[in-house]
């Protein structure tokens, strides 16, 4: 077999061209020739200090960490849309334009020792990746809290001013590294959109009544379920102190926990629940089956429910049930079993058992990426037949109430008693479906893509060959029957 080389021409820059750059690259040299001879002692020290505090994101990372410890619903979505679009731009700018461009690094022979980095980066210089990460974070971060904007923007400007200050990047290396990564953090509005304002402000339900209040809660049960989350002691003294009539009672495992509902609604006025979607999912049924009120208490890793309901914490409950308040709420049902949120077919129930697979050894955040991955590689279409409609797929998500936005990451529910099921589909009967899939949803595309649909309907019914159909239900696994 004959060997060809294949050469690829450089096409050469004009006259005009090439001048443009040595002028442009002059005044960028001649700009930090300048920088590097300021001395300002006080100055040097707390740049330096910031500059080194933005290795490796570090910075970014904990100020995402604060966001997802002592803020709402927004500030969590803010701080994974921060750290995404620097996990986005960093891959860009450090395996992408670094390698094509390979700007050396500037010379340290003119900048003051005492703010000199004490290992000199081995990347090229072209962009500047730390300017790129601050940029990414802020912009991913003030799309979800404008508010944040501002500060973050300064913060993000002086980190990437740092880098030119302490010596290893030219002023224009910082500026396209910016300009790249607040590119990123903004483009991500069309992979995951925001949460719109009026999801906190809308009425959950046009069902809204009042029933008789006790301020004591001596009508009321609490069944605590403390593997749900990380603070049970501190949901059951909340609730204890402010209602001390109430009855509290922790379960000690999924069964049990089933067992101490009944036995509590039977018992109670007002059924309380505190834990995660499947907890209260599973509070719901028998709230349901005995015609109980339930108290809906979030705490757990994910609650959609209570989020959708406007509830923000335990106190907001707590200050529902004290002033009397219910609101009157969808329940569907799949196989027969109760879910309030959501349940699916095909590869959503496979990509459930993957990150239970790897959730002991990666965590719950890392597991669910590497279990995305995974299923996407692994999945196979599944032929079912929805209201008499043959169709073959690769997953289907079907919930409870419409959700808002189109696509694959439903975010919110307007109402929760619209009386319809919202049914998204990834088509697998079409040419190259999974690729057109995965470049529909890297470009933010999905809702326009014809390998995809979605629907409202009362009801779904589900036919298929197989004796048993893997399913899921509010975040948990199962056959049907």
């Amino acid at each position: 077999m004959a060997c060809h080389t294949l050469r690829v021409p450089r096409l050469p820059l004009t006259r005009r061209a090439r001048g443009a750059r040595a002028a442009l690259l002059r005044v960028d040299s001649a700009a930090f020739a300048r920088v590097a001879a300021a001395h300002t002692p006080w100055l040097d020290r707390a740049v330096t200090l910031l500059s080194r505090s933005a290795n490796h994101s570090a910075l970014w990372v904990v100020i995402a960490t604060g966001l997802s410890a002592g803020g709402g619903r927004r500030a969590r979505r803010a701080a994974v849309r921060g750290l995404g679009s620097v996990a986005a731009t960093s891959l860009l700018v450090n395996q992408g334009v670094k390698r094509a461009v390979r700007r050396p690094r500037p010379s340290l022979r003119n900048v003051p020792a005492v703010r000199r980095v004490h290992v000199t980066p081995l990347t090229t210089s072209f962009p500047s990746g730390h300017a790129a990460s601050a940029a990414a974070f802020a912009a991913g971060v003030a799309a979800e809290m404008p508010p944040a904007a501002v500060p973050l923007a300064a913060l993000a400007a002086a980190v990437g001013a740092s880098r030119v200050y302490v010596g290893v990047h030219y002023p224009l290396d910082v500026v396209a590294g910016a300009a790249t990564g607040a590119g990123i953090g903004t483009l991500t509005r069309r992979v995951w959109p925001v949460l719109p304002r009026r999801s906190e402000t809308v009425p959950p339900s046009a069902d809204r009544r009042r029933s008789a209040a006790d301020p004591e809660g001596r009508n009321v049960t609490v069944v605590v379920n403390p593997s749900s989350g990380s603070g049970a002691s501190d949901v059951t003294e909340r609730v204890r102190e402010r209602l001390p009539g109430a009855r509290i009672v922790e379960s000690d495992s999924h069964d049990e926990l089933a067992r101490l509902l009944e036995q509590a609604a039977g018992e109670c006025e007002v059924l309380g629940i505190a834990g995660g979607d499947g907890s209260i999912a599973t509070a719901a049924a028998i709230a349901v089956a005995h015609s109980r009120p339930l108290l809906a208490l979030p705490y757990g890793t994910l609650n959609h429910l209570t989020r959708d309901l406007r509830i923000k914490g335990v106190d907001d409950a707590l200050d529902a049930l004290a002033a009397g308040e219910t609101v009157g709420v969808d329940v569907a049902t799949i196989d027969g079993q109760l879910f309030i949120n959501g349940a699916g077919l095909g590869a959503y129930p496979e990509m459930l058992a993957n990150r239970e697979r790897f959730e002991p050894r990666l965590g719950r955040w890392l597991a669910q990426l590497a279990a995305v991955v995974k299923t996407a590689i692994d999945a196979k279409p599944l032929d079912v037949t929805l209201n008499d409609e043959p169709r073959a797929i690769w997953t289907a998500f079907i919930g409870n109430c419409r959700y808002e936005p189109a696509g694959l990451g439903p975010s919110w529910r307007p109402r929760l008693d619209d009386g319809r099921l919202d049914v998204r589909l990834l088509r697998a009967d079409l040419p190259r479906s999974r690729l057109r899939l995965g470049l529909a949803m890297l470009t933010g595309h999905l809702p326009r893509s014809a390998a995809y649909a979605e629907m409202t309907v009362p009801e779904l019914r589900v036919d298929s060959t197989y004796a048993r159909l893997a399913i899921a239900r509010d975040g948990e696994r199962a056959e049907s029957s």
